[in-house]
């Protein structure tokens, strides 16, 4: 750590000595919250972390195609793992930690909506697909385990602004279509008037075929605010809703392996738009209320209070193979249409309420703010099962057999805690950052789960789990004459185990993922250290002209971290276990210009995500053995950003945007066996990749934009995830009563155009 630091330093140092901000005579002030409500603010300047902040014009001007993809095309340290193969169903990793929508990722990142937190009480998943996208006016990613965005921040915390009438009034108007059947609308439309009232509403549809077989998705969003400002007060009453329907046909084999290692390519060699087995389809509806009151108790202190309802329902529907010759009806000749698959459907039903108070002020050198949360959330969960076969294109389909239950689950959460957090000005250009919170958290569960002579439900006692912590931060940072500023910061935070953990956390019943819940051994909570050092220089608002830059180095540590062990050869059926210490530590390092006709930008990010405890993993037949030092599967070492955009000629813009990574090892390979028994090591890694991506965008007039982007301009094949596991298909995708092993992958998206036009009135 200390000779990367030492690297970093002299960059920026040799940076800082060439160039003079003229913004330095007017220094620029970059106002960011520090918790879910935001209260007053704080400059930017005096925080001791890295903060990445994105507005509305950012997001236009990038062009992605959603939330996550901007994340990783701007953000230093953020990628995506396309588990799922939905856009919309991305696998969002920061330094590491995870938001993702699949249940049972081991989550790390807390996501915040107008200080609602919209990660669902029932594995802690992120909806990416429910997010407003359209109506968001800021994203904000502040890093490490940071006690003011409460429970499960272990790396992180995304909180999402959106627009009012207020801060966007008029009528916008987006449309875009591209390739595979991409086709995108928008609209928004807000104002206001003297007498202080604002409103703002906004709809999204989005529909696709998908570039993978049998993909096709749609989902659609609607955001409304309505408020009122006084003199002293303001409130504001938002509604946002959203259904979706989208397929994430997951991973395909890439290559298997032959007794003596030796691989021979398989279905996704010889077609990149395959899937193992259909259909892998999830259906989202949401409802979210919101109300949310600040009051200006005087020039210097103000109170705010929110409230907030969300519901949401999920249904799923997975078309598996069988897991064993149980499941298989007994089938055994060849020519028998045996049951090897199943279709495994999940209804998830969840109910969550909760209010937040604030308080914040300015007194002397002090800028400080305290507050109190609670919320509450109910969980209704069912899996059934139904036996099935496989078709020409490895579709299930249902046999004439009964549904038949699997699990059931009703559980609730409750959640206490109290915040303060003071930003202290030891000098004009010195400032001390503390903050404290106290958290208490309550988790019941009642399973149900099938009685193996009856078939029935039967329901298992009531338990109820409850954990305490009091988790602090402290940080440093002084801003220099010569423009470049130095912080520190040292936190922590605590992440209760979920439902989902609770209820699969026994090795002698293992359960199938998403879902089948058994039991409830107890886990203890997940703790987590952060320490992060680094400097920063130049204009922080992201409007301002100039050079600026920065460079941090960082230490994640999880003490008691939960992983899911995997006992079978598909990597569904497993449990959930304390591992004693896991680690993510590195650097990044960022540095960008913008001048009237340029905005060019350059980040790199170093991450070691390892194991640092003695253990075995379970991974699917295989034990993997586990040593202080042993590196995580998925994570690249190396990641490299940059992108230009050029503003020179009349009204147009022009863009490029390079992401590279290194190659990143597979899962169930970390000891860099193929099989237990195995005498030779044989380390399996994913290449890594560089993908190239363009955009323009066009003026014919002020109020009228067309843009178009190509993204994978090179249409470069890659993959972004890799696992070991076994295949009962042939390299023509035809059954094979022979299991064999093989690497099976997450492809990535060949090239895509999208055309699009922008109206503003």
């Amino acid at each position: 750590m200390v000779r990367p630091m030492a690297w970093a330093v002299q960059a920026c140092l040799m940076t800082l000595s060439g160039h003079v901000w003229a913004e330095e005579a007017v220094p620029s002030v970059d106002i960011i919250g520090t918790a879910p409500l935001p209260g007053q603010g704080v400059d930017r300047a005096a925080l001791p972390y890295t903060t990445h902040v994105l507005r509305r014009a950012d997001l236009d001007a990038a062009q992605a195609l959603n939330l996550s993809e901007l994340l990783a095309q701007q953000v230093p340290g953020v990628q995506i793992n396309d588990i799922q193969g939905s856009p919309f169903q991305g696998d969002v990793s920061y330094h590491g930690h995870r938001a993702s929508g699949l249940l049972g990722a081991a989550q790390g990142l807390s996501v915040y909506l107008d200080g609602v937190r919209i990660n669902e009480p029932f594995g802690d998943v992120v909806n990416w697909d429910m997010v407003p996208e359209f109506a968001l006016q800021s994203v904000s990613l502040v890093p490490g385990a940071n006690p003011a965005f409460g429970l499960n921040t272990l790396g992180g915390a995304l909180a999402l602004r959106t627009a009012s009438g207020v801060t966007a009034p008029g009528t916008r108007v987006e449309a875009s279509a591209g390739r595979f059947g991409r086709r995108q609308l928008s609209l928004s439309h807000g104002g206001s008037n003297e007498d202080g009232w604002h409103h703002y509403v906004a709809l999204s549809g989005f529909q696709e075929d998908g570039w993978r077989d049998h993909s096709a998705g749609h989902l659609g969003t609607v955001f409304a605010k309505l408020g009122r400002a006084f003199a002293h007060d303001e409130f504001t009453l938002s509604l946002l809703a959203g259904r979706s329907r989208l397929v994430g046909n997951g991973l395909i084999p890439l290559d298997t392996f032959d007794e003596d290692g030796q691989r021979q390519p398989d279905v996704g060699a010889n077609q990149r738009s395959a899937v193992y087995t259909h259909p892998d389809e999830t259906r989202n509806r949401m409802l979210q209320l919101s109300a949310e009151w600040r009051h200006d108790m005087d020039a210097r202190t103000r109170l705010e209070a929110l409230a907030w309802y969300r519901h949401s329902d999920r249904h799923t529907v997975n078309g598996d193979l069988a897991d064993d010759e149980e499941e298989e009806g007994g089938g055994t000749e060849a020519d028998e249409p045996a049951a090897r698959a199943s279709l495994n459907r999940t209804a998830t039903r969840q109910h969550a309420v909760g209010v937040s108070v604030g308080v914040s002020g300015r007194q002397a050198a002090h800028q400080w703010q305290v507050g109190f949360t609670w919320d509450q959330s109910r969980t209704h969960y069912d899996q059934t099962e139904q036996a099935g076969e496989l078709d020409a294109t490895r579709g299930v389909v249902a046999l004439n057999e009964p549904v038949e239950p699997s699990a059931r689950v009703a559980g609730r959460q409750q959640n206490v805690g109290f915040y303060a957090g003071d930003t202290w000005a030891l000098t004009p250009r010195t400032h001390l950052t503390g903050g404290l919170r106290w958290q208490h958290a309550s988790v019941s569960n009642q399973l149900s789960t099938a009685d193996e002579d009856s078939g029935q439900l039967a329901a298992q006692p009531r338990e109820r789990f409850d954990y305490r912590s009091v988790n602090p931060a402290l940080g440093l940072s002084h801003r220099f004459e010569a423009g470049w500023t130095l912080f520190g910061q040292w936190a922590r935070n605590t992440r209760v185990p979920t439902v989902i953990e609770l209820g699969c956390a026994d090795p002698a019943q293992p359960c199938r993922l998403p879902a089948g819940l058994q039991s409830d051994p107890y886990l203890r909570p997940v703790r987590a250290t952060t320490t992060e050092v680094g400097m920063r220089f130049g204009p922080l608002s992201a409007s301002a002209q100039g050079w600026r830059g920065a460079v941090s180095v960082f230490r994640n540590d999880n003490r008691d971290d939960i992983l899911f062990r995997s006992v079978s050869v598909n990597g569904q059926l497993g449990y959930f276990q304390n591992f004693a210490l896991t680690r993510y530590q590195g650097w990044d390092w960022s540095l960008g210009h913008r001048a009237a006709q340029w905005d060019a930008r350059l980040a790199y990010s170093q991450l070691h995500a390892s194991y640092q405890a003695h253990g075995v993993l379970r991974m699917g037949d295989r034990n993997v053995t586990i040593r202080p030092g042993t590196e995580m599967a998925g994570v690249p070492r190396h990641t490299l950003k940059a992108s230009v955009d050029w503003l020179g000629w009349a009204s147009w813009r022009l863009g490029l945007d390079v992401q590279a990574f290194s190659r990143r090892g597979v899962n169930g390979n970390e000891d860099g066996r193929l099989s237990d028994d195995a005498t030779a090591s044989q380390r399996l890694s994913l290449p890594g990749y560089a993908l190239l991506h363009a955009r323009a965008s066009w003026h014919p007039a002020p109020t009228v934009e067309v843009f178009g982007s190509v993204r994978n301009l090179l249409n470069r094949t890659y993959a972004s995830f890799g696992t070991l596991a076994a295949t009962h298909f042939d390299a023509q995708g035809q059954w094979s009563d022979e299991e064999r092993d093989a690497l099976f992958v997450a492809p990535g998206a060949p090239r895509s155009v999208t055309l699009g036009v922008r109206w503003q009135f």
